[in-house]
Formats: structure tokens, C-alpha cells, sequence
């Protein structure tokens, strides 16, 4: 049986809470904002959304109780061994400026089945000196790496 996590600190976040539980999460909001505001994501469908959403571990951010209003959001996917990468960070502009976003990766990096693993990972475009923050560097070896990039026919055609 899958155990989910909820913090919620509504003396200290402005009755906002977070949750890892995937039935409180508004993946109409999710899928809104990925597909029309996110950089990253233009274009998603809302069935891929589903499915990322489906094998990830993810951070709901809510005003008020889990599946009360979204705020924001983020997910990781892991072995929960090895490897995570930090993928699909947000929060909704009327959150903003709350704290919101840090609290999100801070809750997200302390989770237990994230602690002790070799390789963290994301990718920014613009945000790296929050990332840096949680100790988040740019790759050492960046040769090393590879990648395989392409924009499925699923996708619109925004970029």
C-alpha cells in the first residue's frame, strides 16, 4: 500500500498546505498551466499530463486542505534509490510571492524515499539561483550526458 505525505502549516504558510497524494490533485489546473504557460511543456495533451502524473512522485500545493484550491505543483521521477529528477515545478501566479516555491522543493528534497540518493537532477532555463539554494549545480561533465529530444505528434504544434 502506497503511504502519501501531507504537510500542512497554517500558522506559518498562510493556511496552505501539501500533499503527495495524486486524488487531490487538479490535473485540469495542472494540465492549463503545463500546456499554456510552462516554457518547458507548450502544447502537452492532457493525456500525457495524466500519465506523468500516474508514474511520478508528485507535490500538490493547496489554499486550505489537500484538494482544496491548487497552487502549485511539482513532481519527481525516481528509482527512490538512485536516482530523481525534479520535473514540472509551478506555482500559479496568484500564489506568488508567498514563499510557495521554496516551500514546494524544500518538501519535495526532504521527502524520505528521496534522501541518500546519488544523482538529483533538473533542468532550468531561468531559475537557477533558486535551485542553487538547495544545492543544485550545474552538470560537472556535461559531455557525459545525452539525451534524446524530440516533440511527439501528440503535441501541438506551439512550441
Amino acid at each position: 500500500m502506497t503511504k502519501y505525505y501531507q504537510v500542512v502549516d497554517p500558522v506559518d504558510r498562510g493556511g496552505y498546505s501539501i500533499s503527495t497524494d495524486p486524488a487531490h490533485l487538479d490535473v485540469d489546473a495542472i494540465h492549463r498551466y503545463l500546456s499554456d504557460e510552462a516554457y518547458w511543456s507548450k502544447g502537452v495533451p492532457r493525456e500525457v499530463v495524466r500519465r506523468a502524473i500516474a508514474g511520478s512522485l508528485n507535490f500538490g500545493v493547496y489554499r486550505g486542505e489537500p484538494g482544496q484550491e491548487l497552487a502549485g505543483f511539482a513532481r519527481v521521477v525516481s528509482d527512490r534509490a538512485t536516482f530523481a529528477w525534479l520535473c514540472d515545478v509551478f506555482v500559479l501566479p496568484a500564489h506568488r510571492g508567498k514563499g510557495l516555491g521554496v516551500w514546494l522543493i524544500e518538501t519535495a528534497m526532504a521527502h524520505p524515499d528521496l534522501q541518500d540518493l546519488r544523482n538529483f537532477l533538473l533542468a532550468t532555463r531561468d531559475a537557477h539561483a533558486l535551485y542553487e539554494r538547495f544545492g543544485f549545480r550545474p552538470l560537472a561533465e556535461p559531455a557525459r550526458w545525452m539525451a534524446i529530444r524530440k516533440r511527439p505528434a501528440s503535441y501541438s504544434s506551439a512550441t
